[in-house]
């Protein structure tokens, strides 16, 4: 029987992000013209934080959501109505119901403050970021404010794909259908391949041994990493005077989610290389179906790769110690 279950890669859309004219905001729900196609009612699902929501977290058996904006940072005024929004919602269905703050990853100093205020005013358990702002990446000096408020505050961030900049976009462009360029910009390929390199960057440039405490989640599996984790281990040895090497940070500063993968063969690797208490199921929803995620645990469970214990920690453990919640029985 599954245990409860507790996600922490679950999206909405807010309210003013569908309605701010910025040009900006427009290009970013441009980007999900394709989603919106190719999943029903995924629109409607993105907005909801509500009843619907609770539904669907019902049909997959999901305990307790740790919800959070989807991709496409907004500016700082956005992202305060964003977090508000999702308060609201939070404070509505508490038990059911966690936040994840959106930060205006542009801007450093702002994303401190924000991440200061949702934390402190509204509970949010972290924050969930986008991986690049425009193409560029946070390993710079300019965001040691931002890194420094996560260790103060004590809480991870979850470091989301995003789709890519324009400068980006022509690494995904060939002889091929506009979709495969779509694709493999973003879900196909793309999206696990720069939160990858954005990872490897923070540690190429000793974050973690300047913030030691810090804690990063990444989703989908660790976004590849795990199959190339010994070769890293072996290679990253040339890439400064970091303090601690690289196999310690990943067991002692990231932790990674099973968001919608639905397979065994990779666990398999994940579970030869990385630790069990680091390990955290997600769904990725709306753009995954709670079911899906489902169907997988009860798959995991049948296959006799992870003890009864194991399989809890996976389940919610893992996730009520990271984030300091508790998941309804």
């Amino acid at each position: 029987m599954v245990p409860p279950l507790i996600t922490l890669e679950e999206h909405f859309f807010s309210t003013a992000l569908f309605n701010a004219n910025d040009k900006s905001m427009t290009d970013i729900t441009d980007r999900y013209v394709e989603q919106f196609k190719a999943i029903p009612g995924i629109k409607d699902q993105l907005q909801d934080l509500d009843q619907r929501r609770l539904s669907d977290m019902d049909k997959g058996k999901v305990s307790l959501q740790i919800i959070s904006h989807a991709p496409g940072a907004p500016n700082a005024a956005l992202c305060k109505a964003a977090n508000d929004q999702l308060a609201a919602a939070v404070q509505k269905n508490p038990e059911r119901f966690a936040g994840f703050a959106v930060l205006p990853v542009s801007e450093p100093e702002e994303c401190a403050g924000e991440l200061e205020r949702t934390v402190k005013q509204h509970g949010f358990v972290g924050a969930l970021i986008d991986c690049h702002a425009d193409g560029k990446y946070f390993d710079g000096d300019e965001y040691d404010v931002m890194w420094k408020k996560f260790e103060e505050l004590d809480v991870p961030c979850y470091i989301h794909p995003a789709w890519p900049s324009d400068d980006m976009e022509p690494r995904f462009t060939g002889n091929f259908t506009s979709g495969a360029t779509k694709s493999l910009g973003a879900s196909g390929w793309g999206w696990h391949n720069e939160v990858a390199l954005h990872t490897l960057r923070l540690y190429a440039s000793c974050k973690f041994d300047k913030f030691p405490k810090l804690k990063i989640i990444i989703g989908h599996f660790g976004e590849m990493v795990p199959f190339m984790l010994e070769r890293i281990a072996k290679l990253s040895v040339r890439w400064g005077d970091q303090h601690r090497k690289w196999k310690q940070v990943w067991d002692e500063n990231i932790w990674i989610t099973t968001s919608g993968v639905w397979s065994l063969n990779p666990m398999r690797t994940i579970l030869a290389n990385t630790k069990i208490d680091h390990i955290l199921y997600s769904v990725d929803y709306p753009f995954e179906q709670n079911e899906n995620g489902l169907k997988w645990m009860d798959e995991l469970e049948e296959s006799g790769l992870v003890t009864k214990e194991q399989l809890d920690m996976i389940a919610y453990k893992n996730s009520e110690k990271l984030l300091r919640v508790t998941a309804p029985q």
